[in-house]
């Protein structure tokens, strides 16, 4: 069956190439200008367009306002709005009306308590992505893409971690945690972005391809 996946921050034409032809299910374009993954709403049309029909296209945005989300959504066509900031579910509910885009909302985690806060979203959400919430003293700590994973063992503890929502496991991810991290979480769907990388923002396509072909086989 394999495991869905998500490559996220991409940047260059050989990395989206890769992943589409590595069976990605999700591309993930970052549209918040302090990451080295972002990418312009014109330089994200360009990736876009050269992937094939049938791969989901994610823009992932912290905290949007509206001027950002009209700039984006007029040159590029966006499946999906990944949030990533603090936004509030009515302000969830207000991206996802103005943006007619389907809406995966993260949450940050570090405690069991952390993984609750899903709860607030199942109305307006349409899937839940669970990331590792950066400690306040990380130097330069970005709000998603930190290589920080969390302990997996607290949502699998949880018959239904999304509260029924369909949800992906984020944070950490790479070719050699990836199996145990899909065992211990039992996620059935995986974002990675620093995992894939030899450099923040260097996403590397061997890397892409391996660990897509990892996911195929789980």
């Amino acid at each position: 069956m394999g495991i869905s996946a998500k490559i996220c921050g991409l940047n260059d034409m050989a990395s989206v190439s890769a992943a589409a032809k590595g069976g990605a299910r999700f591309l993930g374009f970052v549209f918040y200008p302090p990451s080295p993954r972002a990418v312009t709403p014109e330089k994200a049309s360009v990736l876009a367009n050269e992937a094939p029909e049938g791969i989901y296209q994610v823009g992932v945005f912290v905290d949007p306002n509206d001027c950002l989300l009209n700039d984006v959504f007029t040159g590029i066509r966006l499946d999906f709005v990944q949030l990533h900031g603090s936004e509030s579910p009515q302000r969830v509910a207000e991206i996802k009306a103005h943006t007619n885009a389907s809406v995966i909302k993260a949450i940050k985690v570090v405690a069991p308590g952390d993984i609750k806060n899903a709860q607030t979203y199942r109305d307006v959400a349409d899937w839940i992505l669970f990331d590792a919430k950066a400690p306040k003293n990380l130097k330069g700590a970005l709000p998603g893409g930190n290589a920080l994973s969390f302990d997996w063992r607290m949502l699998a503890a949880l018959e239904e971690p999304a509260f029924g929502l369909p949800w992906i496991l984020s944070g950490g991810l790479d070719i050699d945690n990836l199996a145990e991290a899909v065992r211990i979480s039992r996620t059935r769907a995986v974002d990675v972005s620093s995992g894939v990388e030899t450099a923040p923002g260097n996403k590397s396509p061997e890397l892409v391809s391996r660990f897509l072909t990892r996911c195929a086989a789980l």
